[in-house]
């Protein structure tokens, strides 16, 4: 009777018989690494692994695993719409690689939307006392943070630029016009102090034209009336 082979051994002859598969059952392998790892861990092996990695094929293929109906009407719209495959300064690999990783339909593309580090990522023009961050008074479900930016008795406002290529966003299904951009807010007043509100969204283009515009004006909270926030879904 033979010796039984040391774990070494074993994993050698692994990783031998995996580096020897054809390209096309290696996709297809790769294809079940999540996208983190994908990157991190299969791209460095050799440089066959991280050509496959910088392609279209795997992403697809993930994309492709998804059979609720968003996935497959993201798949359809993945296949009429290619990346072109330009380069990224911060991603070496393909547009849809990015895709997957940055996930970028399924979280709020807004940063510190809540305030939950102060003024991070906003541009702010202050009024009266100006901006401050506070504790929520009344419990806002699914917040990332119970904050919010609190304004003054004068007009304050915040701005914020989303680069939606740069958050996962290929540039032909932007152009297809076959996406929908959800925005939302939450917003609401003191009961000793009413309160004016206003929500206006700009999509650009890469040389920053307006494209189209949307703007919502509720109607004020007065004072002594409410204590309460309200979510407005444009």
């Amino acid at each position: 009777m033979g010796a039984r082979p040391s774990r070494r051994q074993m994993t050698e002859a692994r990783r031998l018989a995996l580096t020897k598969l054809p390209p096309e059952l290696l996709v297809q392998v790769l294809s079940h690494v999540p996208p983190r790892a994908l990157v991190t861990r299969c791209r460095p092996v050799c440089r066959a692994w991280r050509d496959l990695v910088d392609g279209p094929s795997i992403w697809l293929l993930q994309l492709a695993r998804d059979r609720s109906a968003e996935g497959r009407a993201l798949y359809a719209l993945a296949q009429r719409c290619p990346a072109d495959g330009n380069r990224h300064e911060e991603f070496p690999f393909c547009a849809l690689a990015r895709f997957c990783l940055r996930a970028p339909f399924s979280r709020n593309l807004i940063h510190n939307s809540c305030g939950e580090q102060g003024f991070r990522g906003w541009e702010v023009e202050h009024g009266g006392n100006g901006w401050a961050v506070e504790k929520n008074l009344t419990l806002v479900p699914g917040a990332p943070s119970q904050t919010c930016f609190v304004t003054s008795f004068e007009w304050c406002s915040k701005r914020q630029l989303v680069d939606l290529v740069k958050e996962g966003v290929w540039q032909e299904l932007l152009d297809s016009g076959q996406i929908e951009i959800c925005v939302a807010d939450w917003w609401g007043a003191r009961e000793n102090c009413g309160c004016i509100y206003r929500l206006r969204v700009r999509l650009l283009d890469e040389y920053e034209n307006e494209v189209v515009k949307f703007s919502a004006s509720p109607n004020p909270v007065l004072q002594w009336t409410e204590r309460s926030c309200r979510q407005g879904l444009p």
